[in-house]
């Protein structure tokens, strides 16, 4: 079982708590770039940013995703050295319980979350046109792409082979149980949003997206036994929101094909993910992938036999 693959003599939690801090300091480093060039610029311009707002007047919008994407390439190698040299383990193991990435489920995922959220831009943009204008640039929005395509799959699966993998792990370890990693690692990943723009912007009541967003991801690598389809869904979401819709409140601001010039509200629409398309998604994963013993994998415990070595879930 994949939550369980860490469950070994290497696996006391507080090394979880000293490889998720090696990651973050190696996520730092590899802030230095763009610390260098804020630097750099508040120098020549004699103007010190405050605020995410005024990064993006004083750097090109490419230039500056390229500077955030590169710290999630330093806290990827840096949950490679945790994986590899302090918990013993394979990399493969938080990544998926079978003996390689199935990569097809990482496509389908990916394009089934890519053709749906897509659709949902070009039909947004036809039905409101004066909320959503097109800005397509050809020279930029190609520059664009390639940052997106190279980076941006980086960034993603940092994100989820830290929480839906390693972290997944690290919580079973200490609480013997698949329900409180669930819990955990989605109430965290929604946390992490709070410094977000639009999060400032619509109020904390937005985190119940976030945290919704985390839990139907450690739902689906419980249920699927590896973090595949969360590989692909998360990918998607995040490469079609960079290539074809911006406003000023995202925390990307790109180039991209359409930008948002409504203002920014707590409505239904915010929520519509986490109550309905997530668990039609759902459905869709269990038909397709034929998921069983729905409450075992997701709320099973840990069961020790008193008179020998073995461990049962």
């Amino acid at each position: 079982m994949f939550i369980a693959q860490g469950l070994k003599k290497q696996g006391d939690f507080w090394k979880y708590l000293l490889g998720s801090l090696i990651v973050f300091i190696a996520s730092v480093v590899g802030q230095v770039p763009l610390l260098i060039a804020i630097l750099v610029k508040s120098i020549t311009s004699n103007k010190i940013p405050s605020g995410e707002s005024d990064l993006y007047k004083m750097f090109d919008s490419n230039l500056l995703l390229f500077l955030i994407l590169i710290s999630f390439l330093f806290a990827l190698i840096g949950l490679y050295f945790v994986v590899i040299k302090m918990h013993n383990q394979s990399f493969i193991s938080i990544i998926t319980s079978r003996n390689k990435m199935d990569w097809k489920r990482v496509f389908f995922a990916f394009g089934i979350w890519a053709l749906f959220s897509s659709s949902m831009i070009v039909i947004s943009y036809f039905i409101n046109p004066s909320e959503i204008k097109l800005q397509f640039n050809l020279i930029p929005f190609l520059i664009l792409m390639v940052i997106t395509l190279v980076l941006m799959p980086i960034q993603t699966s940092t994100e989820e082979l830290v929480f839906r993998g390693y972290l997944m792990q690290g919580f079973f370890n200490l609480a013997k149980n698949k329900w409180f990693p669930l819990v955990m690692t989605s109430v965290i990943f929604g946390t992490m949003h709070i410094f977000n723009p639009e999060v400032q912007k619509m109020g904390y009541l937005v985190l119940i997206y976030y945290i919704g967003t985390g839990l139907f991801l450690g739902i689906i690598t419980l249920m699927d036994e590896g973090t595949e389809l969360a590989l692909g869904f998360h990918a998607a979401n995040n490469m079609i929101a960079a290539l074809l819709i911006t406003s000023d409140f995202t925390v990307f601001q790109t180039y991209s094909v359409f930008k948002d010039l409504s203002e920014p509200s707590l409505d239904y629409e915010a929520f519509l993910p986490v109550f309905v398309i997530y668990p039609i998604l759902i459905y869709l994963f269990s038909k397709v992938y034929k998921w069983k013993n729905w409450k075992e994998k997701l709320t099973g415990s840990l069961i020790v036999e008193n008179n020998s070595n073995d461990s049962t879930l």
